[in-house]
Protein backbone atom coordinates (compact mmCIF):
# COMPACT_ATOMS: atom_id res chain seq x y z
CA UNK A 1 0.00 0.00 0.00
CA UNK A 2 2.19 3.07 -1.36
CA UNK A 3 0.91 7.00 -0.40
CA UNK A 4 1.80 9.96 -0.45
CA UNK A 5 0.96 12.87 0.81
CA UNK A 6 0.51 16.48 -0.82
CA UNK A 7 -0.37 20.37 -0.17
CA UNK A 8 -2.89 21.89 -2.83
CA UNK A 9 -2.57 25.41 -3.73
CA UNK A 10 -5.01 26.35 -1.03
CA UNK A 11 -2.64 24.53 1.51
CA UNK A 12 -5.00 21.77 2.34
CA UNK A 13 -3.02 18.37 2.86
CA UNK A 14 -4.58 15.44 0.16
CA UNK A 15 -3.67 12.55 0.48
CA UNK A 16 -2.99 9.84 -3.23
CA UNK A 17 -2.88 6.14 -2.58
CA UNK A 18 -1.63 3.42 -4.97
CA UNK A 19 -4.10 1.51 -7.38
CA UNK A 20 -6.24 -0.76 -5.12
CA UNK A 21 -6.14 1.65 -1.67
CA UNK A 22 -7.56 4.65 -3.70
CA UNK A 23 -10.55 4.63 -1.40
CA UNK A 24 -8.80 5.22 1.52
CA UNK A 25 -7.01 8.28 -0.25
CA UNK A 26 -10.31 9.75 -0.57
CA UNK A 27 -11.74 9.18 2.50
CA UNK A 28 -9.04 11.24 4.11
CA UNK A 29 -9.30 13.81 1.53
CA UNK A 30 -13.28 13.65 1.68
CA UNK A 31 -13.84 13.23 5.63
CA UNK A 32 -11.14 13.99 7.15
CA UNK A 33 -9.87 17.06 6.24
CA UNK A 34 -7.60 17.76 8.55
CA UNK A 35 -9.94 17.21 11.76
CA UNK A 36 -7.80 15.83 13.88
CA UNK A 37 -10.46 14.93 16.64
CA UNK A 38 -11.79 12.31 13.64
CA UNK A 39 -8.30 10.83 14.02
CA UNK A 40 -8.43 10.73 17.59
CA UNK A 41 -12.37 8.61 17.70
CA UNK A 42 -11.13 6.48 15.05
CA UNK A 43 -7.72 5.38 16.87
CA UNK A 44 -9.55 5.41 20.37
CA UNK A 45 -12.34 2.80 18.75
CA UNK A 46 -9.20 0.88 17.15
CA UNK A 47 -7.70 0.69 20.32
CA UNK A 48 -11.23 -0.85 21.72
CA UNK A 49 -12.09 -3.04 19.39
CA UNK A 50 -8.11 -4.80 18.39
CA UNK A 51 -7.87 -8.26 19.46
CA UNK A 52 -11.67 -8.54 20.10
CA UNK A 53 -14.16 -9.81 17.62
CA UNK A 54 -15.73 -5.97 18.20
CA UNK A 55 -16.41 -4.32 15.03
CA UNK A 56 -17.27 -0.25 14.75
CA UNK A 57 -18.36 1.96 12.15
CA UNK A 58 -18.53 5.53 11.05
CA UNK A 59 -20.55 7.01 8.20
CA UNK A 60 -19.52 10.16 7.04
CA UNK A 61 -20.59 11.93 4.28
CA UNK A 62 -19.31 10.23 1.70
CA UNK A 63 -17.49 7.58 2.44
CA UNK A 64 -18.23 4.86 5.82
CA UNK A 65 -15.29 3.31 7.70
CA UNK A 66 -15.49 0.27 9.17
CA UNK A 67 -13.19 -1.59 10.99
CA UNK A 68 -12.19 -4.67 13.65
CA UNK A 69 -9.15 -5.78 15.33
CA UNK A 70 -7.55 -6.83 12.11
CA UNK A 71 -8.91 -4.96 9.37
CA UNK A 72 -10.36 -1.76 7.94
CA UNK A 73 -12.81 -1.48 5.58
CA UNK A 74 -13.63 2.24 3.62
CA UNK A 75 -16.82 1.88 1.51
CA UNK A 76 -18.00 4.79 -0.87
CA UNK A 77 -21.47 5.28 0.60
CA UNK A 78 -23.54 5.42 -2.66
CA UNK A 79 -22.12 1.55 -3.31
CA UNK A 80 -25.40 -0.04 -1.75
CA UNK A 81 -26.27 -3.05 -4.51
CA UNK A 82 -28.65 -5.91 -3.32
CA UNK A 83 -27.94 -8.75 -5.45
CA UNK A 84 -27.32 -8.78 -9.12
CA UNK A 85 -28.24 -5.50 -9.49
CA UNK A 86 -24.61 -4.34 -10.63
CA UNK A 87 -24.74 -3.15 -14.57
CA UNK A 88 -22.15 -5.13 -16.68
CA UNK A 89 -18.86 -3.67 -16.62
CA UNK A 90 -19.49 -1.48 -13.30
CA UNK A 91 -16.94 -3.92 -11.41
CA UNK A 92 -14.02 -1.87 -11.88
CA UNK A 93 -16.11 1.43 -10.52
CA UNK A 94 -16.95 -1.12 -7.55
CA UNK A 95 -12.95 -1.69 -7.00
CA UNK A 96 -12.42 2.39 -6.38
CA UNK A 97 -15.63 2.50 -4.03
CA UNK A 98 -14.45 -0.08 -1.98
CA UNK A 99 -10.98 -0.65 0.06
CA UNK A 100 -9.70 -2.79 2.44
CA UNK A 101 -6.46 -2.68 4.69
CA UNK A 102 -4.94 -4.17 8.07
CA UNK A 103 -5.85 -2.13 10.73
CA UNK A 104 -1.95 -1.78 11.74
CA UNK A 105 -1.12 -0.55 8.31
CA UNK A 106 -4.00 2.23 8.40
CA UNK A 107 -3.33 3.32 11.79
CA UNK A 108 0.32 3.93 10.62
CA UNK A 109 -1.17 5.90 7.83
CA UNK A 110 -2.94 8.13 10.29
CA UNK A 111 0.28 8.59 12.66
CA UNK A 112 2.07 9.72 8.87
CA UNK A 113 -0.73 12.12 7.70
CA UNK A 114 -0.88 13.78 11.56
CA UNK A 115 3.19 14.28 11.17
CA UNK A 116 2.14 15.90 7.71
CA UNK A 117 -0.16 18.12 9.01
CA UNK A 118 2.33 19.64 11.79
CA UNK A 119 4.76 19.59 9.37
CA UNK A 120 7.30 17.14 10.18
Amino acid sequence: MDYEFLRDITGQVQVRFSMGHEVVGHWFNEEVKGDLALLDEVETQAATVKGTERQWQREGREYTLWLDGEEVMIRANLLEFEGDEMEEGMSYYNEESLSLCGLEDFLEVVNNYRAFLKGR
